[in-house]
């Protein structure tokens, strides 16, 4: 059941459609505005929810995370453009008309940022009565999300505007060091003044809700990010290795989260009946999402999923979808046989007997390995009906509303044994006794050993590309170069990502040819795009 129902707010703030006639399009889009909004307790909690929404709205940003990474090939359909072959092999010539891939990613980043913006700068004027504990917590929900969302764009574009404060300035670039800046300081902000209520003590109504537990552990993930892709020793200069680690620790002793005993039940299509549900005592900070998406402005859903789903075609328990983020079958081949997450994470046609066959499946399909990402995969009923409208969504590329898992137990696991913990050994064999159950046996902590057990326990969750560009971009670039042979609408056809494309944009994504025009030429398109 979903407990935080997000629903799209425009209360003084701004439409989430694309800029069409300045850089970022603030106009309000009901009569309820800032100047007569903001005045009590529920008008803040109103506010926060939609910030809570623009958060919610970027529904694809996992999917093209696995794209770039090499765990998965761009996929789609034969006849689709070649948009996501484009980002997966970061090679402008091969979809060279298209100028704003990103576009709507980037207009409803900046719209949630700037919901953010509004509220913080607001709060003073709310008259908090008897609940002045109230805006410390509005206060630090608020600034892990605006965090949430820099980290996003900060990682995807590297040289982005920064904006502090609700504004339409048409901004420059920021140095990427001082975006990190605000990054670190509304974690820490957060991370030190949210309660610390332990998992078990949640109220159900709070759950999808920033707690202390997800701050601190966003602001760990930070930290690994930007020390490593900038190879600096600290988090520009406001968080130490020493501080995120005794945050890690924090999480680990006293915030009442575990890991799950089974893996596949934390995901519905491998668990089936068996799935532990939302908010389970694993998931340290989901977006949450629900099935009430429409064509009257409601967004509500995870309308990603469907864009993974098998090409065409319903598979029960798996529904159909556009074929994106073909799983690359070195991955599946990375796998131990005896690691339960291999077919907890990955479709396989052939070893689950699926049907692909038909016309729409294979023959519809390019890049077509033959693997899809199971943990969010669309689903349907035996009789291939989607289980997204069989709970009262209007269709299923609409309305899937599994929630997404930003942040998992297992990964604060993973992190505290990466930064040194002097509990790193017990902490790395968690993660894998529950991965192998009575198969287990103990490898060494060691920095290699981390990233590919990390490669293998969050695959298909959006993670591995950052995990990649953290170790270097020769690194990455190494790592997701290929030259191998896959199906298009049945054909064998060639299929190459060259090292050098990853080295020249540096893993950086295209910037929206529609906001550098906006901007007058303020902003500067990355390096290969």
């Amino acid at each position: 059941m979903k407990k935080l129902k997000i629903y799209i707010l425009t209360v003084g703030l701004f439409g989430l459609g694309a800029c069409n006639d300045s850089f970022l399009n603030t106009t309000p889009a009901t009569k309820v505005t800032e100047d007569n909004f903001y005045r009590t307790p529920a008008d803040g909690f109103t506010a926060l929810v939609g910030c809570y929404d623009g958060m919610q709205q970027v529904t694809y940003t996992p999917i093209f995370n696995d794209v770039l990474s090499d765990d998965a090939f761009g996929g789609t359909g034969k006849s689709d453009a070649h948009d996501y072959m484009m980002i997966d092999e970061f090679d402008k010539s091969k979809a060279p008309t298209i100028q704003n891939f990103y576009l709507d990613n980037w207009t409803k980043y900046y719209a949630g940022v700037y919901r953010c913006n509004v509220l913080l700068q607001k709060l003073d004027q709310i008259d908090w009565g008897t609940t002045p504990d109230l805006k410390t917590t509005y206060e630090a929900e608020t600034r892990f999300i605006r965090a949430y969302l820099y980290f996003d764009m900060v990682r995807t574009w590297g040289n982005i505007p920064l904006l502090t404060e609700p504004s339409t300035d048409n901004l420059p670039q920021a140095d990427p060091a001082d975006v990190f800046k605000v990054i670190a300081e509304d974690l820490k902000f957060a991370s030190e003044n949210l309660a610390s209520v332990t998992y078990t003590a949640q109220p159900v109504s709070t759950h999808g809700r920033v707690t202390k537990w997800a701050a601190e552990s966003l602001l760990a993930r930070v930290y690994l990010f930007y020390t490593g892709y900038y190879n600096q020793s600290d988090l520009v200069g406001v968080v130490t290795k020493s501080d995120v680690l005794t945050k890690l620790e924090d999480v680990i002793a006293n915030s009442g989260h575990a890991l799950v005993d089974t893996f596949a039940n934390l995901w519905p299509a491998a668990s089936i009946a068996r799935y532990a549900g939302e908010d389970n005592k694993e998931t340290v900070f989901a977006i949450k999402y629900t099935y009430t998406s429409d064509y009257n402005g409601n967004h509500d859903s995870f309308e990603g999923m469907y864009m993974i789903g098998m090409r065409g075609l319903n598979n029960y328990p798996y529904g159909k979808g556009w074929g994106a983020a073909t799983v690359n079958p070195r991955l599946w081949n990375a796998y131990d046989d005896k690691d339960t997450r291999k077919v907890a994470s990955i479709i396989s046609i052939v070893d689950e007997n699926l049907n692909m066959s038909a016309s729409g499946g294979i023959d519809d399909s390019r890049e077509y390995t033959g693997y899809y990402i199971k943990k969010y995969s669309p689903m349907c009923d035996k009789n291939g009906k989607s289980l997204a409208e069989l709970a009262g969504g209007l269709q299923a590329q609409l309305d899937q509303y599994q929630d997404y898992v930003a942040i998992r137990y297992a990964d604060v696991l993973l992190m505290a044994a990466e930064l040194g913990s002097a509990n790193a050994q017990n902490y790395f064999d968690q993660v894998r006794q529950r991965a192998f159950k009575t198969n287990f046996t103990s490898l060494p902590v060691s920095q290699s050993n981390i990233m590919a057990e990390r490669r293998l326990e969050f695959a298909g969750e959006g993670i591995r590309f950052w995990d990649l560009l953290r170790q270097g971009v020769s690194v990455a670039s190494a790592a997701i170069a290929e030259s191998t042979t896959l199906l298009d609408g049945g054909t064998p056809a060639q299929k190459t990502i060259l090292a050098a494309n990853v080295e020249l944009t540096k893993g950086l994504q295209q910037i929206p040819l529609n906001q550098i025009t906006l901007s007058g030429g303020k902003l500067v398109q990355n390096t290969g795009w």
